[in-house]
């Protein structure tokens, strides 16, 4: 039945709507543990202390913050998958470009694929940059993830690379929100107007939110 579920359209459809959802209630509490980086470097990181000892004692050290990111991988992979699985079915569909050459699509709904990619190469390199430390720069610091956010936010071509996939973020969920209310049966035509100005808030308040923080180190609010 599960397999079933998978191979249609429909299932494929309902498991991006899902997992959009997960990833974007992380987001939403992402953003906000990041704002706190406006306190100062304390607060900032006594939270992301704070992060790995969650649940203690009943769950051991860092024990919810790894179940957090298997949810998380889980999430994006499902999402990944039937995005490009579905996106693969309608190139079958259509094996000739469309007769109209103006676009009837908005342009978030257009850049979609696009944006897809662009943020997962971002989670790549986030996780390089500031979770292991990989390829950050000025000498990554283990446990003092604000004087890590100052490195990162301190080049240029770390706060171009965030700033366009928050961008390519805020166009993602604008659509993808109403589209998941679409699949889960959330829509209707007297509530499309509700959600579509729900999404459009939600998606500017993310973007907003994620981006304040290359511009508070860029204008030395954050230092």
């Amino acid at each position: 039945m599960a397999r079933s579920i998978w191979d249609s359209s429909v299932g494929k459809k309902t498991v991006m709507a899902v997992s959009g959802i997960v990833m974007l209630l992380y987001l939403v509490a992402h953003m906000i543990g990041n704002l706190k980086i406006y306190f100062g470097a304390g607060e900032f990181n006594s939270y992301a202390h704070w992060l790995r000892t969650v649940g203690e004692p009943f769950m051991h050290y860092e024990w919810t913050l790894w179940l957090i990111r298997v949810v998380l991988v889980v999430a994006v992979v499902a999402h990944a998958t039937a995005a490009y699985q579905l996106s693969r079915r309608d190139i079958k569909a259509r094996p000739s470009k469309y007769v109209h050459k103006k676009a009837r699509t908005s342009y978030a709904t257009r850049t979609m694929r696009w944006g897809g990619i662009i943020l997962g190469l971002f989670i790549v390199w986030h996780i390089l940059d500031l979770t292991t430390g990989t390829v950050h720069s000025g000498g990554f610091q283990e446990g003092h993830p604000y004087q890590n956010v100052v490195d990162t936010f301190s080049t240029w071509y770390g706060n171009v690379i965030y700033i366009v996939a928050m961008l390519a973020l805020g166009l993602h969920i604008r659509h993808g929100f109403w589209s998941a209310a679409q699949t889960l049966g959330a829509g209707s035509r007297a509530r499309d107007r509700v959600l579509k100005t729900a999404a459009n808030v939600l998606a500017l308040l993310l973007t907003a939110g994620f981006i304040a923080v290359p511009v508070g180190v860029m204008t030395g609010v954050v230092s």
